[in-house]
């Protein structure tokens, strides 16, 4: 979603501080585990080396580490004699712990990986061990935590997704597997721990990563080449209907089983997003909402509440701006085009008013029909007219860069401590949580959109699909598929969350109990997504969007600007949609 250039936004996720999966508890308490059997077999004669155990330390901390094991090293890992030790991993092998890949065509030689059973085992008992440790070692606040597993804890937090699994058989790919994605914290963990997913999948992979603009240009262009340079492609949620409507993807229904997905899994908002005419055209890789991001500690000082309508968020923005001292009451994106034409649409979805004429439901507006192309925009309206009166009046208590601002920007100001509140995907969220000298760090809430008067709260969701290409060589759709089963896994999806991403798009990933020590944003994007306030009404994914938003950003800038009146500015960005809408291309 930012305008940054790839190479900047690379710049950008170090400065974020991507961790790895050794920082994750299954990997700390393995490491610990090792430590104390060493110690163990150094201190007591007698004491025999338990084989066994330490073949499935060495082969789960290998596959954290994404390295290839063979029988040999496995062996040599056991501190036994070689004799026992090979018969021990042969037990291993049979008792389904080990999972054999042939590495050769002949299938005579092979590596090695833990099993799903294994790494199931492994990881609760990691959990087990920690919760152990908290009750004998550590202070209060864990043993409070440790009682509540034993005893009533919540059931969903109380699970633990297992790391990534390899596939029992590599990926045959002329080339390796090819993916083009978006340049944001949650994708550059792919290109950060490529030697691990490449060991899950059992093949090379070649990411091409682009800001916004350039990654739907060059997915134009890949549709019209006779066969698809990428396997695997990124796109922003709202471009669904148009992608589907061009045939650059394939309905994942025609190459897939659904089920093996787990739709259920997703956030309700995020899988319907992926959707066209019915079908499924993606599936999604970030649910990421657009929150009121809020410094708790600026607005206790002043004693204000946290603000829950626009009412309060401009009374909240004009106590605390106080450009002497370099501080501002909101961020907001502004830059001219696609940056502010995102911010228009959510606006208006604040004031209850959806950029098209979408019928009405108990859960806000229906999107289900819209392949139909039985649409009209709904701009040019009074709550149209509430939604620009109140982007004039905030520019007020903004930072005078503003109409220059865009997602990264005002995430910059926000983490920099310039801004007291800002409009902010969880996508960036990285840049003031895994930042300790950020003023924002451990200071920040998070609430939905507020809302206009009378209308009801909505976290407008963002955040990208990974889809195959319609015009993918025959040969390489199978293989297609499972990465992308692989790359949105909730196991891959856990991974994201312990290298610095702050999306998710599953309900199992939210729950996760290490998950939800990573970030309080889980646990509030879960809360909103039961209170249906996650919503992707606001940015409808018809054809015409792309062209929406950016008459949007037009007409809106030259009306932050002064040149127009509100009113102007909606009458034109509405005739403009109209015209867009009576001849698409």
């Amino acid at each position: 979603m930012t305008k940054t250039s790839s190479s900047e936004m690379n710049m950008n996720v170090e400065k974020a501080g991507q961790g790895s999966p050794e920082g994750g508890d299954l990997f700390r308490v393995l490491s610990y585990l090792e430590e104390c059997t060493n110690e163990l077999e150094a201190t007591v004669d007698l004491h025999d080396p338990n084989p066994v155990f330490r073949m499935a330390l060495h082969a789960i901390k290998r596959h954290l580490e994404g390295k290839v094991m063979t029988p040999t090293s496995l062996i040599a890992a056991s501190n036994v004699p070689y004799a026992t030790a090979n018969r021990r991993l042969r037990e291993m092998i049979e008792a389904g712990l080990i999972d054999q890949r042939p590495r050769t065509r002949s299938g005579k030689r092979f590596s090695m990986h833990p099993s799903e059973k294994l790494l199931n085992q492994w990881t609760q008992m990691s959990r087990q061990v920690r919760n152990l440790a908290a009750t004998y070692f550590s202070d209060q606040s864990s043993r409070e935590e440790t009682h509540d597993y034993y005893y009533g804890g919540s059931y969903m937090t109380g699970r633990t997704i297992p790391p990534i699994q390899a596939l029992s058989e590599p990926l045959k790919l002329a080339g390796g597997m090819r993916v083009l994605v978006h340049g944001d914290p949650t994708f550059m963990v792919m290109e950060n721990f490529k030697r691990q997913f490449e060991q899950v999948i059992g093949t090379q992979i070649h990411q091409r990563a682009f800001s916004i603009d350039r990654l739907r240009a060059e997915a134009l262009r890949n549709a019209e080449r006779t066969f698809s340079r990428y396997d695997i492609i990124a796109l922003d949620l709202p471009w669904i209907g148009e992608f589907a409507e061009k045939d650059i993807l394939m309905p994942l229904d025609e190459i897939m089983d659904m089920t093996r997905l787990d739709p259920a899994d997703f956030h309700t908002a995020g899988w319907k997003a992926i959707h066209w005419g019915g079908r499924p055209y993606g599936v999604p890789a970030q649910t990421t909402p657009e929150l009121l991001l809020y410094r708790r500690d600026l607005l206790t000082a002043a004693g204000l509440e946290p603000p829950a309508t626009t009412g309060q968020l401009l009374d909240a923005a004009r106590e605390l701006h106080a450009p002497r001292k370099g501080l501002y009451g909101m961020a907001f994106n502004g830059a001219r085009g696609t940056a502010l034409g995102h911010t228009v649409l959510m606006t208006m979805a604040d004031f209850g008013q959806p950029v098209l004429d979408l019928p009405v439901t108990s859960r806000g507006f229906d999107t289900d029909t819209l392949a139909a192309r039985d649409y009209c925009a709904t701009i040019d309206t009074e709550r149209g007219l509430m939604a620009a009166e109140y982007l004039v009046e905030l520019l007020q208590y903004a930072p005078p860069q503003t109409l220059s601002m865009s997602w990264y920007e005002r995430m910059r100001a926000y983490s920099e401590g310039h801004v007291a509140m800002a409009y902010g995907y969880t996508l960036l969220a990285p840049y003031f949580e895994l930042n300790p000298s950020s003023p924002a760090h451990g200071q920040t809430g998070y609430l939905p959109h507020p809302s206009g008067p009378g209308m009801a709260n909505v976290a407008p969701i963002g955040g990208y699909a990974m889809g195959i290409p319609a015009n993918l060589a025959p040969e390489r759709a199978a293989a297609a598929v499972e990465a992308l089963r692989v790359f949105t896994s909730p196991e891959a999806q856990k991974l994201y969350v312990q290298s610095g991403s702050r999306t998710s798009p599953r309900y199992s990933v939210g729950a996760d109990a290490e998950v939800r020590r990573a970030s309080p944003i889980f646990e509030a994007v879960d809360a909103m997504s039961w209170r249906d306030e996650l919503q992707f009404w606001p940015r409808p994914p018809i054809p015409e969007i792309t062209g929406i938003v950016q008459i949007c950003g037009e007409e809106f800038h030259d009306m932050l600007r002064g040149r127009i009146s509100p009113r102007a500015a909606l009458s034109q960005a509405q005739e403009r949609a109209d015209t867009l809408i009576a001849n698409p291309e």
